[in-house]
């Protein structure tokens, strides 16, 4: 299926090079929103059309907010994708590394259903493949390596920015609309000062800790 892995030691931004080596429908798989105190798990997946990819695309993590927007939009009209997420009742409740592998899974089976076939082919970034049914390839860093999966995180980024800033409207004060949830100190003093809220994790350590502190 994968005839051995491209070489990538003067890679500077991500191409088709893991795509070209499968024949068939190839989806790319990206999550995003591990590391936020509060929110859900993004993840993005993405069926290029070759004749039709944007210019431009790379790890979410490497553009700025405008550019991902002006990604996003275009791979809306050139591009199928689909997103999925996992709420913060879910990550609590099954840890952050399975929901983020569930998130995924939602994504690809949307994307699926939204283009009426299976993909002969998926691939992932990192190293984890959820528990699906269709052939896949983890890719270390794949965000940087592979189109496919740069962009999807810019989807996945994206969607999630955008529930991110429209929570801060109903729980101002945590700087949502810009940190997006991440522990950023203004957070974490939000946090102290004004409690954390239903969109918090508490699972994670500043909110557990939070709650241990006082009871």
């Amino acid at each position: 299926m994968v005839a051995g892995s491209p070489k990538t030691s003067k890679k500077t931004l991500p191409d088709l090079s893991y795509e070209d080596r499968i024949e068939g429908v190839v989806f790319g798989v990206d999550e995003v929103g591990r590391g936020p105190l509060a929110g859900p798990v993004m993840a993005g997946a993405v069926y290029l059309h070759r004749e039709h990819i944007p210019e431009g695309i790379n790890d979410s993590k490497k553009l700025t907010a405008r550019r991902r927007h002006l990604l996003s939009d275009m791979l809306h009209n050139q591009a199928d994708y689909a997103t999925g997420m996992a709420n913060v009742h879910e990550i609590d409740r099954i840890n952050i590394r399975q929901a983020s592998l569930l998130a995924m899974k939602r994504a690809v089976e949307a994307l699926i259903q939204k283009i009426g076939r299976e993909p002969d082919c998926i691939l992932v970034d990192g190293r984890d493949i959820p528990d699906w049914p269709w052939p896949s390839l983890p890719i270390i860093k794949g965000d940087s390596l592979s189109l496919s999966i740069a962009a999807a995180s810019i989807v996945a980024k994206v969607e999630r920015d955008e529930i991110m800033v429209k929570a801060s409207q109903e729980y101002p004060g945590y700087g949502w609309e810009h940190n997006m949830g991440y522990p950023t100190k203004e957070h974490r003093e939000a946090i102290q000062r004004l409690k954390p809220t239903k969109f918090h994790r508490r699972s994670f350590s500043p909110i557990r800790q939070f709650y241990e502190n006082v009871d």
